[in-house]
């Protein structure tokens, strides 16, 4: 009898079938690099820093190696692992990602964070999770409010360590590690290694292995970088035409209101838009989120903050509806498109007195010093990018 094949290669890897029959089910065939480099590193139980740009397949990085070491089963509101995310839309998006494939191995995963009912978590927790997702308030509240014990908490992964950082949430990670007493592992996951985060992997983690994808790879697509001089009344119908011509347009504005005025502006031309920010309820941002990673929503209105945690991975193009502040907002924004594989487009609207701004944020990222080019937006070229050939840059 011919042996039989594993099902993906997460199993040359060191994946127990419990878990590789999941990955299988949910479609995932071959790891990505970070995932190659990371997995069998965390299977040996030891402390890992992960350093990869977004998009490079974290998520099952830390999350295969934390399903397939955790064991046992949890006791009511006492988790064995735990993510630590900066944003609840990023707690529901690891959650969902991580949750079928726990689901065949007989285990739990649940997301937990604030905007969303603090009633349903507890009930949840009060039947046993095998893993929680969880931003720092929310989790911190049931704590103190006895409603969740770390204690017996094995495994714990910091993602996207260095925006909690730029959230000011350090303290408070802090406080969570201290109250991990039962830790016996810990991964942290960041796009730099440095400042606070430099901090937390000082002192949390012990003798941690460093893995790291830097260089574009075959899970990091091609970044095309483009400026536009637009009038700031022509903006709106400038984003439409891009649309066109290429699907998921994820636009970034400086202030809710923008938000709000953008999709609604879009919406008047035609175009299915939404906006995501603070002031809006947590339905209404999920429901957003959801109609944009279903292709229902074509353009996707947000604030930096309410970006944060959008981890979907076929955004064709980002655009700055003003100039980002500096190179590191530039980078998180455009950061959302060119991922797992695919190439993707960074377009920057520029008035008539932000060019000042557009040459430090160019020389910053070393691009060519390229004019941002004047257009109306009944230019066909709009609706094809790559037609405006050398004002591209990659």
């Amino acid at each position: 009898m011919p042996p039989v094949e594993p099902p993906t290669g997460f199993a040359d890897l060191g994946v127990p079938a419990r878990i590789d029959d999941g990955l299988a089910a949910c479609g995932f065939a071959q790891p990505f690099a970070i995932q190659t480099e990371a997995v069998p590193v965390a299977m040996l139980g030891r402390d890992v820093c992960g350093r990869a740009k977004t998009g490079s397949g974290k998520t099952l990085a830390f999350g295969v190696p934390m399903l397939a070491r955790i064991t046992d089963t949890a006791q009511p509101r006492r988790p064995l692992g735990l993510v630590l995310v900066p944003t609840r839309e990023l707690a529901v998006q690891v959650a969902e990602v991580l949750e079928p494939i726990a689901a065949h191995a007989g285990q739990r995963v649940l997301a937990v964070y604030g905007g969303a009912s603090r009633h349903t978590q507890i009930d949840a927790l009060a039947k046993g999770v095998e893993l929680v997702v969880a931003t720092p308030l929310r989790l911190i509240d049931l704590i103190k409010s006895n409603e969740l014990w770390l204690e017996d908490t094995q495994i714990v992964c910091l993602d996207e360590a260095d925006r909690m950082a730029d959230d000011g949430f350090t303290p408070q990670v802090e406080w969570v590690l201290r109250h991990c007493t039962g830790r016996n592992q810990t991964m942290l996951f960041s796009a730099t290694l440095d400042g606070d985060v430099g901090h937390l992997i000082r002192h949390y983690l012990t003798d941690p292995i460093e893995v790291a994808v830097d260089e574009a790879t075959d899970t990091v697509g091609t970044m095309h970088h483009l400026f536009l001089a637009a009038h700031h009344m022509d903006k709106d119908k400038v984003i439409g035409a891009i649309g066109q011509g290429i699907p998921k347009v994820l636009v970034f504005c400086q202030t809710k209101r923008n938000c709000d005025r953008v999709s609604k502006n879009l919406q008047e031309l035609g175009v299915v838009a939404a906006a995501i920010h603070g002031d809006l309820p947590q339905k209404a941002r999920e429901r957003a989120m959801q109609g944009f990673a279903e292709g229902k929503v074509a353009v996707l209105v947000a604030t930096d903050v309410a970006a944060r945690g959008i981890d979907i991975d076929d955004i064709g193009v980002v655009i700055h509806y003003e100039p980002a502040k500096d190179v590191k907002d530039y980078l998180h924004r455009s950061g959302r498109t060119a991922r797992a594989g695919r190439d993707g487009w960074a377009v920057t609207l520029v008035e008539y007195n932000q060019h000042t701004q557009v040459r430090i944020l160019q020389r910053g990222m070393r691009l060519s010093n390229e004019p941002a080019i004047e257009v109306f937006s009944n230019n066909p070229s709009l609706r094809d990018l790559s037609s405006f050939g050398t004002h591209v840059t990659t």
